[in-house]
């Protein structure tokens, strides 16, 4: 199950095969049944984890009662509440299963312990944080300046193998929109083919 967490950390930095085993042992491989959460809101993240089979999703509920979804997790993708897993405070958001998933996960414990053991680590999780912000400062900019039609069609091009996996429910929900008026998007992307 590391095989495919070894290959996304040489895709981002170059480890030894020691540096590589000796951080792959800081996790700790969990089994998520589909309907099933890694996090509920209210509890504190005490993880970052890798995905090596299965999808999650990462939501909030507003006080209305909506789903608004922040971002999908498919194989080799990291999850986390970031927010919650850095301040030790209780969490805003629930990371769900969606089908039956393995995702490796590392403790703050451990991943401190990664940063004093091998130094490159820190590295790692440093360009992962300078994609992850740029991934979601064009999603902000997307949701700002682009028509819902425009970002359902960005997201099908751009997921294809998660897009496929999902239900509209959970489409609409990531874009901000009604299951309603997605269906409308998509009727009237139809005719015009």
């Amino acid at each position: 199950m590391t095989a495919l967490l070894q290959q996304n950390i040489a895709s981002h930095i170059s480890l030894s095969e020691d540096e590589t085993e000796a951080f792959c042992n800081l996790f700790q491989q969990q089994v998520i049944k589909k309907k099933s959460f890694l996090l509920r809101e209210g509890e504190v993240c005490r993880f970052e984890g890798f995905v090596t089979r299965g999808l999650f999703r990462v939501y909030h509920i507003d006080q209305n009662g909506f789903e608004q979804i922040l971002y999908f997790a498919i194989e080799n993708w990291w999850v986390t509440d970031i927010d919650s897993f850095t301040n030790e405070k209780p969490s805003q958001l629930y990371i769900e299963a969606l089908e039956d998933s393995t995702v490796l996960l590392i403790s703050k414990k451990n991943k401190e312990f990664a940063y004093a053991n091998l130094p490159k680590i820190e590295k790692l999780f440093r360009v992962m944080t300078q994609k992850t912000h740029v991934a979601l400062q064009r999603r902000m900019i997307d949701n700002l300046s682009k028509t819902a039609d425009q970002r359902y069609l960005d997201f099908r091009e751009k997921y294809p193998n998660i897009y496929s996996r999902l239900t509209n429910l959970q489409i609409a929900a990531y874009l901000g929109i009604s299951h309603e008026f997605l269906s409308k998007i998509r009727k009237k992307l139809a005719e015009n083919k």
